[in-house]
């Protein structure tokens, strides 16, 4: 076995989702988070760190060292086209950051959100090649997707589906079974490989949507952003200038013109959107003392000393939840979905609750990139510029401790910074297969020195068709802006078309927030700068130019054809199983066998929950199948009771081709009846997110409050015929 340097150090990666730069207290926030401000105190600030504005993209850039593009990464995994930036499959050419440690020496471990499988492989036959273990991983814990239920997630240990531990009725969150999971992986290290270092990449999910929380974090927030986003942005700013994580002559960016002022909403507008400000900062103070958790557990072992922790978001804000917000982010692209103001405030008590899939208005996403313009999805400052701490006792001088860094640095750093810090050096040639380049350059030599120049001189920015590029202090921007509101993707300001785009030239060495235009000026050193963009895009595969999900599902690379359209359940105790693919709906059979004398209960099929899903269940003997469309229900059920003996029950979604939906139930061959439903439901969708199907028993949270989980099926399910409707 390989055994790492004398003396080669942890490492703990802690990435969180949709953090803005202005959300932490240690950069300029009033929202509580001292388990990372202890590591800021301790450590370094860094206020020119940048990422890639979506989360696939940063996450590969930071596991590989190299340019999402350039590692087929353009987008993120469940939107993957042919083009070879955009094939959401990281080469074997790029060998990530876990695989390098795990030959040299280190144990590594993931606890927590993935998001770099591609759609098509998550399933319990894999392939695993691009799961976390077949990465480099050792042990992982956590979820594939993008984003999952904080409640009822759907939860991967190793190469594994499992079910999660315990309910939420009994007190069950993600964060916090991810914080105990992280720390029982590294117990189990320590102990038994004490000569052996570790990294481990704890990556929570948090502060993606939904915004779900334990309510008494939320509530010491309830009033402290009444009054507002305005006023909330500009005491931010004056904290930060104040405590230097900006410089004083920085300038405060003008509010975009379809951003409301705080001051021209409705009292309903104002109370609803501050009432969900303060459900998101009761999830990230809960998120801080997970972190808190896990960092007195390093403590407690006595691993601070030689412990390389490294804290950053993936990307900036979301403004993902558009202009009023979502009670129910599976209703945003439902047709007749209630977003309305007075519904949301109907039910302000289930906020971050079991109910909903929530997320804050975009003006909540703009203050909280205090001082910088717009939000996730986009190469301003908002979008790719993200808080980076960094706390090591032995590798940065004590008197450097709590300093800001100002050099440029990038995602793509980090990798080459922590293999420079363990004392391992990249192989050129991996299995066989010779290694891309590193795109990104170590950092350390900023642990010790706080004058010494950025160590890069270029970057590129690419994200949606939003693009930017910086070069030796100087940063050129597009005015590509589009929503990501609602599914129209509205043009809200600037260009939707790449040939009328607009660039912006900045002087970030003087202008920190990226506000003063100064193109007129220096027209010459635009063009270099655009000419330099064009360059780097096509050295690194970002080419062609993709204008956002919409087109890219136009472009969508066909996923691997189904071989087995037809599939064949036998439960034995309740099964969960990951349905295949149904771009054109499924027909459930299900055989099932009612006992004598026994008036039949339990859920027999089901898939979803609450939110988004189906069930297909008995309750007092009747025979129900209810839908659920962003807390929307809809019911199906029989005029006749099951009697004993066998039936066969076939249900049936439907997507005609003018994209209308719509469920239909039979019994023994006879229709009980046709529901017709807004839209496509998202827990059904081939997107990454499909809920996995259940089978004798439900799991998580029912469809319909008329059961709870489990409720088992106390008759018998003989089988489960499942057919995928494929695509002609």
């Amino acid at each position: 076995m390989l055994r790492p340097r004398d003396g080669a150090p942890n490492i703990v990666m802690i990435v969180l989702d949709d953090l803005g730069f202005a959300q932490l207290s240690c950069y300029g926030s009033d929202i509580a988070t001292p388990n990372i401000d202890s590591l800021a105190t301790q450590g370094l600030r860094y206020n020119n760190f940048h990422v890639t504005a979506m989360c696939s993209p940063t996450r590969a850039a930071l596991l590989t060292g190299r340019n999402h593009h350039a590692v087929g990464m353009g987008t993120v995994t469940h939107l993957p086209v042919e083009f070879p930036g955009h094939t959401c499959q990281i080469p074997k050419s790029a060998a990530t950051l876990p695989r390098i440690l795990r030959d040299a020496g280190y144990n590594t471990l993931a606890v927590g959100k993935w998001h770099l499988t591609p759609a098509s492989e998550i399933s319990p036959t894999g392939p695993f090649d691009r799961w976390p273990l077949g990465m480099g991983f050792e042990h992982y814990y956590g979820f594939l997707s993008g984003h999952t239920n904080q409640w009822t997630p759907d939860l991967v240990q190793d190469n594994s589906f499992i079910e999660q531990p315990y309910s939420p009725y009994h007190g069950y969150h993600l964060t916090e079974d991810l914080a105990s999971q992280a720390i029982r992986l590294v117990q189990d290290q320590t102990q038994t490989s004490p000569s052996r270092p570790f990294f481990l990449y704890f990556a929570p999910g948090a502060m993606h949507t939904p915004h779900q929380v334990p309510n008494g974090w939320r509530r010491p927030y309830l009033n402290q952003f009444n009054e507002g986003w305005d006023a909330w942005r500009h005491r931010t700013f004056l904290r930060q200038q104040k405590s230097g994580i900006v410089p004083p002559n920085a300038i405060l960016t003008d509010r975009p013109a379809w951003v409301q002022r705080w001051d021209e909403l409705s009292s309903k507008e104002r109370h609803l959107y501050a009432l969900m400000m303060a459900n998101y900062a009761g999830f990230l103070t809960h998120t801080d003392a997970q972190i808190g958790r896990l960092l007195d557990f390093l403590s407690e072992i006595e691993v601070v000393d030689n412990t390389i922790v490294i804290f950053l978001s993936d990307n900036g804000a979301s403004g993902e939840g558009g202009p009023n917000g979502w009670f129910n982010k599976m209703g945003d692209d439902t047709v007749d979905y209630d977003d309305s103001v007075d519904f949301m405030l109907a039910h302000a008590e289930t906020l971050g609750g079991f109910h909903g899939y929530h997320h804050y208005p975009w003006g909540w996403a703009w203050a909280g990139n205090t001082p910088f313009r717009l939000w996730k999805l986009y190469s301003w400052l908002g979008g790719v510029r993200v808080p980076l701490v960094v706390r090591w006792p032995t590798g940065i001088p004590v008197e450097h401790s709590s300093e800001v860094r100002t050099q440029f640095c990038h995602a793509v750093d980090l990798m080459p910074t922590i293999l420079d810090s363990a004392g391992v050096d990249p192989p050129p040639m991996i299995d066989g297969v010779s290694q891309q380049p590193f795109d990104g350059k170590s950092i350390q030599r900023t642990f010790h020195d706080a004058d010494c120049p950025s160590l890069r001189r270029t970057q590129y920015f690419e994200v949606e068709g939003s693009r930017a590029i910086y070069h030796e202090g100087w940063k050129a921007t597009t005015d590509h802006v589009v929503t990501t509101w609602k599914t129209d993707r509205e043009r809200i300001d600037g260009s939707h078309d790449f040939d009328t785009d607009q660039w912006s030239l900045y002087c970030l060495d003087d202008d920190f927030s990226e506000s003063r235009d100064v193109s007129g000026v220096h027209p010459a050193r635009l063009r270099q700068m655009i000419e330099l963009w064009w360059s780097e895009a096509d050295r690194n595969d970002a080419l062609p130019l993709i204008d956002g999900t919409k087109e890219r599902m136009t472009l969508r690379e066909t996923p691997p054809p189904v071989v087995q359209r037809r599939y064949t359940y036998v439960p034995k105790d309740g099964l969960v199983v990951t349905p295949p693919p149904c771009p054109a709906g499924f027909v459930i059979s299900a055989h099932i066998q009612v006992p004598e004398n026994q008036t039949i209960n339990g859920v027999i099929c089901a898939q979803g929950d609450w939110n988004s899903g189906w069930s297909c269940y008995a309750h007092g003997g009747t025979l129900l199948t209810a839908i659920a469309m962003a807390g929307t229900s809809y019911r199906l059920t029989t005029a006749e009771r099951l009697d004993s003996g066998d039936h066969k029950i076939r249900l049936e979604y439907l997507i005609d081709p003018d994209d209308q939906y719509s469920f239909r139930c039979s019994l023994d061959g006879l229709e009980i009846g046709q529901i017709e439903i807004p839209s496509a439901m998202k827990t059904l969708a081939q997107n990454g997110f499909r809920a996995r199907l259940s089978i004798g028993k439900d799991r998580g949270f029912p469809v319909r409050e008329d059961y709870r989980p489990p409720f088992i099926f106390t008759g018998r399910i003989n089988s489960v015929h499942f057919k995928s409707q494929l695509l002609p």
